[in-house]
């Protein structure tokens, strides 16, 4: 078993938070070499210095569109464009961000299924939200999937089982609600590529100490011996 990308995301309830741009540094001490951020929250300016900071502390850059309606997620593709990120999480408008992200280096993981909310749920039936990953897998220019597995109402193991096992040529993030060891085990026991946490370490759920650190040493340890 792969151990998988450790995203974290400089987000609470689907927005990223103030300060993010002074816990950068917190989180790269910590370890952690994937930081992510959502294009709610702070102002574009904002984001700009954010985007930098992560790659000044030689991490990867991830953001994750969590627009509701077709012109503002586009906004935030192309956001995301202007803030040179490596990896944009999210978003259903495909075919629409694809042709803004087409020369691009960034790397596209679109969401499977239907999305409503905000904080953001995944709708529809098990069997839609499969062939909505395989359709979307399919498209060239899509590199992988972000799965909002567990804002999903329905059998979760089995849905992250059949994604992973319909869509094996293309790297699938669980992303949502990752906020007790039993979920990163599941989605590591499903074959994730990477998972998410933001919130729960924010709210210091983890059982351990609640300062940031503590949450994200936390988790590594988890992620290390699955």
């Amino acid at each position: 078993m792969t151990r998988p990308d450790f995203i974290f995301m400089l987000t609470r309830h689907d927005r990223t938070v103030e300060n993010a741009a002074d816990l950068v540094e917190i989180v790269h001490a910590a370890g952690v070499r994937h930081i992510g951020f959502k294009d709610i929250g702070l102002p574009f300016a904002s984001l700009q210095i954010l985007a930098h900071t992560i790659r000044q502390s030689g991490a990867t850059t991830y953001l994750e569109v969590v627009s509701l309606d077709r012109e503002s997620e586009l906004r935030s593709v192309q956001a995301g464009i202007a803030l040179g990120v490596d990896y944009l999480l999210g978003g259903t408008h495909v075919d629409d961000a694809l042709r803004l992200l087409k020369g691009t280096d960034i790397r596209y993981y679109p969401f499977p299924g239907r999305i409503s909310g905000h904080p953001s749920h995944l709708e529809g039936t098990e069997g839609e939200i499969v062939r909505s990953a395989v359709d979307l897998a399919s498209r060239p220019g899509v590199h992988g999937l972000d799965l909002l597995a567990y804002r999903f109402t329905g059998d979760v193991i089995s849905l992250m089982q059949r994604v992973r096992a319909a869509v094996t040529d293309k790297r699938i993030i669980i992303a949502g609600s990752i906020d007790r060891e039993e979920r990163i085990g599941a989605a590591v026991s499903a074959g994730a590529d990477g998972l998410t946490v933001g919130t729960a370490a924010f709210d210091g759920v983890f059982p351990t100490s609640h300062d940031l650190k503590g949450q994200i040493d936390y988790v590594q340890m988890i992620l290390s011996r699955l």
